[in-house]
């Protein structure tokens, strides 16, 4: 209990600190969101405008917004983002979205930029593989504040990046960035909003711990018409049946993705590759019907029209590398097949299920393993088959793997729990959170009395650390 009290202390000071920070108070114009409304074929739903509701009261208020964003997967969330991105374009403001890699980055881009051209609004896409002129254009205008909103990897954060005007910073999958990279990117503006996505459900317990001095918002709803994805695990001698059951979802006139973990072989992996497969696939075994490939390598453009494509409904196969792990909407795409399913981790598998299931047809995973199993893979590829929650899920992952791959907690600079304790213990991690924050909010600089000594004992436990707990 004393290690919680004097965690979730550290916390609550991070915490206070921020709410009595001087930031931006926004006004909702609704110049640009109410005609994104009008663009969309579909209606929000009720947990969309709940957290939509939340995200603008933060905006609105004269200190920065510091909130969490958590849902699972195809429940909304970048739309929920390109929103609260528009509150601030509507007051003039530029806004920084930050994705942990290339490909979703782009994607976002891809997005974005269609809805955002149709409202007249700039959007640039910048990463670290962008060169010379190209990027030279792109920085200029972002200093310039002709761009309003700017999509990249952590090139965003880089020092030769200068905004305009910085209101709003959104991180998306928070946990693949530590703590330190959600300081610089507030540094780029003055004490800009931020808003961090992130579809790995945590467990609350830990994100309480982790994200202590965020606001938590859960979009715990699917938008109407999915369905849940039927998930098998097949092992290699049952390979001619699960061609079998593309073929059949081909033939009713739906879609497949087969996923593969390399784009190309190696001399040293048996892995499948995507590329030979594609080629393989095509040729030998679905010679009738239109396979198509996708993977990271390619450039934003080619994978612009491979999608485009496979939207369109002009190829029935998409052969992929986890390129297609987030983002992707097809709803007559039905069956998702991995190939070595054991070497994916559990969040990803879910990630990767979670590009079926957007129709009203019935959909499938098909876990494909070559049957070498260790105890964990084993114990991964079951829990996938039992749930499609992506609670749970976490939980499992959080078993299996321990917290520090799954969150980065050690760069967060959090105090070494097990995180077995905090699942275990959450009731009392609540309890020390309830108490430790009514304790701040009576005496915010724990000055008085007894207070003082608590001071000095937070600072001994945590040290420098507690500067890294929250924004630095």
């Amino acid at each position: 209990m004393t290690n919680f009290f004097f965690l979730e202390l550290g916390l609550a000071l991070k915490r206070s600190g921020i709410v009595l920070e001087q930031g931006i108070a926004f006004q909702v114009t609704h110049k640009y969101t109410r005609e994104l409304l009008k663009l969309l074929p579909f209606h929000l739903t009720d947990a969309q405008r709940r957290v939509l509701s939340e995200i603008k009261n933060d905006m609105m208020l004269p200190h920065p917004m510091h909130r969490l964003v958590q849902g699972d997967v195809g429940c909304g969330k970048t739309l929920v983002a390109l929103m609260a991105a528009l509150v601030a374009v509507e007051n003039d403001y530029q806004v920084a979205i930050m994705a942990p890699t290339e490909i979703l980055a782009e994607q976002h881009f891809l997005t974005i930029h269609r809805w955002c051209d149709a409202l007249g609004i700039k959007v640039s896409l910048l990463t670290s593989g962008m060169k010379g002129k190209a990027k030279s254009a792109v920085l200029e205008e972002i200093a310039a504040g002709r761009t309003s909103i700017v999509i990249g990897t952590h090139a965003v954060i880089q020092e030769k990046v200068e905004f305009n005007r910085l209101g709003l910073g959104i991180i998306d999958e928070q946990h693949r960035f530590g703590v330190l990279q959600r300081g610089i990117l507030k540094r780029k503006g003055i004490n800009p909003d931020i808003l961090v996505m992130t579809a790995t459900p945590i467990p609350r317990t830990l994100a309480m711990t982790v994200f202590g001095d965020l606001s938590l918002s859960v979009i715990d709803e699917l938008p109407p018409g999915r369905t849940p994805v039927e998930t098998r695990v097949a092992f290699e001698s049952r390979r001619s049946q699960v061609y079998g059951i593309i073929r059949e979802e081909v033939k009713k006139g739906r879609q497949a993705y087969i996923i593969y973990p390399l784009v190309e072989e190696t001399e040293k992996s048996e892995l499948k590759a995507a590329a030979q497969m594609a080629e393989h696939l095509a040729r030998d075994v679905f010679p009738e019907l239109r396979v198509g490939l996708l993977h990271g390598r390619m450039k934003p453009e080619e994978k612009e029209s491979v999608m485009g494509s496979f939207k369109a409904r002009e190829t029935d196969i998409l052969v992929a590398t986890t390129v297609i792990e987030v983002g992707i909407d097809v709803p007559n795409a039905t069956v998702m097949v991995v190939e070595h399913a054991e070497r994916f981790g559990l969040s990803q598998l879910h990630q990767l299920r979670g590009r079926v299931g957007r129709g009203s047809g019935q959909s499938r995973c098909i876990l494909l393993s070559s049957g070498q199993l260790s105890e964990d893979g084993e114990k991964r590829l079951r829990v996938m088959e039992s749930t499609n929650d992506g609670f749970r899920i976490a939980e499992a992952d959080l078993e299996i793997r321990g917290p520090g791959d799954f969150l980065g907690t050690r760069q967060a600079g959090l105090p070494d729990f097990r995180v077995a304790n905090i699942l275990r213990d959450g009731r009392i991690l609540e309890a020390a959170r309830g108490e430790a924050f009514a304790v701040v909010e009576k005496d915010p600089g724990l000055v008085d009395g007894e207070n003082a000594g608590l001071r000095q004992e937070l600072a001994r436990r945590w040290g420098g650390r507690l500067e890294l707990a929250a924004i630095a």
